[in-house]
């Protein structure tokens, strides 16, 4: 028998990214008391990771809890880039409604599409919000249309069609009925979430039921697993046991604590109630998708399935002659162990041993996930060296052959540029579906592209746009292979010795092409040191200093300057490199090497690959 929570609602925001989820929840913890008047607050309070907040963006889906007139709303922040849409997707089966917001300039982007896509798919009747109608180019009314045709096109039912708009700003703080206001608080906002969004439909009399959606370790209380209480109560101290989907037992545990969100605070409570949103410590080997319940339960409950990965990378040791100088993490053991770790807590990632043994397989959304992984281990401690990206391929169960991940890429930028991202995109094997003006001299385009042609694309459509253009992407889907693409026109510039590099040596090699180190930068034979202005690799010695005479002339002795060299980041220098390279990441250096350091290793290796592709 299931009963409605009638003071209790559990809602989640969704949107693309920067469309301002995490500032709407800032302005709803002021404005229900979580913060005193006086209080110093922080912005971006639910985006607490370094990583989150140097690069503005939510990578973790995150709870809070606000009070408003005797009803308690569980909030659940989630991610707005595509590459985090595990975090979406898993959230969702925790809450009874949600707050779709939409940028009134922008307008609905693909990550607004992907995650609507999934709210409606949960059978979830979103509240749309229309946010920033304070910017000088907001087209409130204009974007409401486009939002309706999203809804339709993503097959929304009538319920879901009727959804109710507020407009405003949440760095202002105020939403009203009307883009003109009033513009006074988020007062309309909560009115509405208490009579649109459903009380949570629970048994309280049953068995204890709870299904994990998120999974986090702790170094004091262990791994916390957090979901919602789908029927029963749990008290502190009780004994429970995790199951698997089909009833399979995991392990019994001691719950040692109860933890609930309070404001931002996590509290421990003694005792949890169906319909609320908590977190469990005391169990060691369950997981995300497991179901914690009552010793007498047999079955579990069931899990949404979660979209498969679409990008993998090769985590290996690191090998270079400068391993275990920088790091203390080293070994295959430790990178193995913190994979593993990463892939229970993250279910959008996989991980498999590689078929020579000598390395890991990881798979995930794509390249800022995987790039955002390795940047944390790096912070950790690890050494290892990574590969270039490559597509997960699947075969067609009609056919048999071959098909790929296609990826929907909406582009926005000036007129005058339009025409050079569309020749290199076309080149790269992609199709342009909708070309349109967005006023303000700008088009907006719209491709399917392959995955693998837009590895390492971003940096190359920057500098084509003068940094003018905005790229955004969302998987689309998986459609036959469509043939080769052209990599990496130019070659590199490889280092044949170790040591520190001298100023002297580069100024000479600097008419070969940029280069990526400076001058008394560490170095060793194998290591790419610079791009080659043609396109074949070249071996140099960043070593050689000037050869002293006995001899003086004017202009002999003149000082050595040198062009800054080019610095890649994590991401870039993983998209740079080819099939036959790797870098290598440490907590303080991020270098560019050949996979084989010895130069005739390497051409023993090109010979077999020549051998095989003619066979």
């Amino acid at each position: 028998m299931t009963d409605k929570i009638d003071n209790l609602r559990n809602i989640a925001i969704v949107a693309h990214v920067d469309h301002g989820k995490t500032t709407m929840v800032d302005c709803m913890l002021r404005q229900t008391g979580v913060y005193r008047d006086n209080q110093a607050m922080q912005e971006q309070a639910l985006d607490t990771g370094d990583l989150e907040r140097e690069r503005g963006i939510t990578i973790l889906a995150k709870c809070t809890s606000v009070e408003w007139e005797g009803q308690r709303i569980n909030i659940v922040d989630t991610p707005g880039h595509a590459d985090f849409g595990g975090e979406v997707e898993r959230v969702l089966s925790m809450v009874d409604g949600c707050l779709l917001l939409v940028d009134a300039a922008e307008g609905p982007m693909p990550q607004t599409k992907f995650v609507l896509s999934k709210v409606l798919a949960q059978g979830l009747k979103p509240i749309v919000i229309i946010n920033k109608v304070d910017r000088s180019d907001a087209r409130a009314n204009e974007v409401l249309d486009e939002i309706f045709d999203l809804f339709a096109a993503l097959d929304a039912n009538e319920d879901q069609l009727d959804f109710p708009v507020l407009y405003g700003s949440s760095k202002q703080g105020w939403l009203a009925d009307d883009p003109e206001g009033p513009q006074d608080s988020l007062e309309p906002l909560f009115k509405l979430i208490l009579e649109h969004v459903a009380c949570p439909e629970v048994d309280p009399n049953g068995p204890f039921k709870m299904l994990v959606t998120t999974l986090e370790a702790n170094p004091y209380l262990g791994p916390i697993l957090s979901g919602r209480i789908m029927s029963g109560s749990i008290a502190a101290n009780a004994t429970a046991k995790a199951i698997s989907q089909d009833g399979q037992l995991i392990e019994q545990a001691r719950v040692t604590k109860i933890l609930a969100y309070r404001g931002l605070e996590r509290v421990p409570l003694d005792s949890a109630e169906a319909g609320d949103i908590v977190s469990l410590a005391g169990f060691q080997k369950a997981t995300v998708a497991n179901t914690i319940c009552d010793l007498s339960v047999s079955e579990g409950l069931a899990a949404k399935p979660i979209d498969p990965p679409t990008l993998a990378v090769t985590f290996s040791v690191n090998d270079s002659p400068y391993a275990g100088q920088e790091g203390d993490k080293v070994t295959s053991r430790m990178i193995r162990d913190r994979l593993l770790r990463e892939a229970e807590g993250n279910v959008a990632i996989q991980v498999a041993e590689t078929a020579d043994g000598n390395g890991y397989e990881v798979s995930g959304r794509g390249e800022l996930q995987l790039g955002v992984l390795i940047e944390t281990m790096r912070r950790e401690g690890y050494e290892m060296s990574i590969s270039r990206p490559r597509v997960v391929y699947r075969t067609d169960p009609d056919t048999g052959g071959r098909i790929e991940p296609i990826e929907e890429v909406v582009i926005d930028v000036d007129e005058e540029y339009s025409g050079v991202v569309v020749e290199k995109l076309s080149a790269r094997r992609s199709e342009l579906v909708e070309m349109r003006p967005s006023g303000g001299g700008k088009q907006r385009l719209v491709f399917h592209a392959p995955s693998r042609a837009l590895i390492g694309y971003h940096g190359e459509f920057l500098t084509d746009t003068r940094g003018t253009g905005v790229m955004n992407r969302v998987f689309h889907a998986y459609e036959p292979d469509r043939g080769a693409i052209e990599g990496r026109r130019q070659g590199v510039i490889i280092s044949t010795l170790k040591g520190n590099a001298i100023a002297y040596a580069l100024w000479n090699l600097e008419e070969r092409g940029p280069l990526f180190i400076g001058p008394g930068e560490k170095v060793y034979c194998g290591m790419l040191i610079g791009e080659h202005n043609k396109g074949q690799d070249i071996e140099a010695n960043p070593l050689k200093a000037k050869q002293l005479t006995n001899v003086r002339a004017s202009g002999t002795d003149d000082a050595i300057v040198l062009t800054p060299p080019v610095k890649l980041t994590l991401e870039r220098s993983i998209a740079y490199i080819g099939d036959d390279e790797l870098v290598e990441v440490t907590p303080q250096s991020i270098r560019l090497r050949k996979r084989y350091l010895d130069p005739n290793d390497r051409k023993r290796e090109a010979r077999k690959g020549k051998a095989a592709a003619e066979a």
